[in-house]
């Protein structure tokens, strides 16, 4: 019985030893050679730009595609495809049988209305002759009349004769002036088809080059005036070109225009070019059905030429090194501060849970100076950004203000001083496995991926 409670004692005795021994490595009073190994960089000042990133294809700015407004078959194409043309150059020619025919026949329209509207002259200066006879007439009989020399039968008569002839001249006016109107209409025709025959010969409406050429000698193309045409040809000025890029919904409130722009285009992988924000559209641009939809808005960036021309040849000064469809991407400077506490970004977390500040009284601590610092927000339920501070072999979690960011670097508004030592890594560390106080150990990057990788 006595050996018996022995045991019993010694086990009781062994429990309380390990709790405490536990409790002790959690406060830190014992070392634990299991400390979490972390890397760490120092609170410094930098210069740091905000930028938002889209791709799209390369366009020209002033690019012009060339229909027909008349249908036919390209009887001359004057033009191929990299040719340099200038304003009002012929650059193909439509077949003119239809339409010189057509001319042939309102010329002659026009010259039978003008021959009708002589006959209608004519014809009222006769009916003018016939009035002024009647109304002589007319007068004589009523002075018979008057001295009861002439019967009321031939007065009647003489008088209705009068007025027919008025109605006739009446009659030749309205007949003058329809032919009139018909010699209008003729010329209006003629006009049309003197315009539709002048629309055969093709001119160029701008300075540029033919970077696209749709139809060849002796093809049939469609003019607008039925429907939408056929496109012959693209002229652009491929000395001014522009990158468009669809920007997500939730970046285009901090583009500007005028905004600096980097671009880097895949045919030239080394190289980065300059450009300037010169449109945002005001209409979305929506793909995807549902709840897959994607709300985006096209940015236009034109690429400035003094970050390119090293690339045009002295002896072409018409040369570009751009093609229209190539494909780019650009990341616009939206914002730039000099001079202020920064980290990397990877050092800043998200805590929401009540045992990322080890004790009670570290949580309430905490949570009143982050009450302090974001008095105006007190109502919303945003989780408050942290990071972990190395001091003395612990990651002492402190909250953050952060402002804008780079790729590499954040911003700290509040809560951190110039010098301070954060925890920048492991990454899973940072973001889950850190508490307030743990136990840490600094090495350095080489040191921790050695280990990882032998793990």
């Amino acid at each position: 019985m006595k050996k018996l409670f022995t045991v019993r004692n010694i086990i009781i005795t062994l429990s309380v030893l390990l709790f405490l021994f536990i409790a002790a490595q959690k406060a830190g009073i014992i070392s634990n050679d299991h400390k979490t190994k972390v890397i760490t960089d120092t609170v410094a000042t930098r210069n740091i730009t905000e930028t938002v990133s889209g791709s799209g294809k390369i366009q020209p700015v002033t690019q012009v595609k060339i229909s027909s407004d008349v249908s036919g078959e390209i009887t001359e194409m004057l033009v191929k495809e990299g040719d340099m043309v200038h304003k009002g150059d012929l650059l193909c020619r439509i077949k003119q049988d239809i339409y010189l025919s057509n001319l042939e026949r309102m010329e002659a329209t026009v010259n039978s209305s003008k021959a009708g509207s002589a006959q209608s002259k004519a014809r009222l200066a006769q009916s003018k002759a016939q009035l002024i006879n009647s109304e002589n007439l007319y007068k004589r009989n009523q002075k018979l009349f008057d001295s009861g020399v002439l019967s009321q039968q031939d007065f009647d008569a003489a008088k209705a004769q009068y007025e027919t002839a008025k109605a006739e001249v009446e009659a030749a006016h309205e007949a003058l002036e329809a032919a009139n109107y018909n010699i209008s209409n003729a010329e209006a025709g003629l006009r049309e088809a003197q315009n539709n025959l002048s629309r055969t010969s093709i001119y160029s409406p701008v300075d540029g080059k033919v970077s696209k050429l749709n139809v060849e000698k002796g093809e049939r193309v469609v003019g607008t005036a039925q429907m939408t045409g056929t496109e012959i040809m693209t002229i652009a000025n491929l000395n001014e070109m522009e990158v468009r890029v669809d920007i997500n919904e939730n970046d285009i409130i901090y583009i500007k225009i005028n905004d600096t722009a980097h671009i880097e285009v895949d045919a030239y992988f080394d190289k980065k070019f300059k450009g300037i924000v010169t449109e945002i559209s005001n209409s979305a641009n929506i793909t995807g059905m549902n709840t897959d939809q994607v709300t985006n808005f096209t940015v236009n960036i034109r690429i400035l030429q003094e970050s390119y021309k090293h690339l045009i040849p002295p002896n072409m000064p018409d040369y570009s090194p751009f093609r229209p469809g190539m494909s780019a991407s650009v990341d616009i400077e939206t914002n730039r501060v000099s001079k202020v506490l920064s980290i990397p970004v990877e050092a800043v977390t998200t805590r929401n849970d009540t045992t990322a500040y080890g004790s009670t009284k570290s949580k309430r601590k905490a949570l009143s100076e982050n009450k302090k610092q974001n008095k105006e927000n007190s109502k919303s339920e945003k989780e408050q950004e942290y990071v972990f501070v190395f001091n003395n072999d612990k990651a002492v979690l402190k909250p953050v203000t952060t402002g804008i960011q780079d790729n590499n670097y954040i911003e700290i508004k509040q809560g951190l001083s110039l010098g301070e030592e954060v925890i920048i890594g492991p990454y899973k560390s940072v973001s889950k496995l850190l508490k307030n106080k743990t136990p840490v150990k600094k090495v350095s990057k080489d040191e921790l991926f050695e280990n990882e990788d032998s793990e």
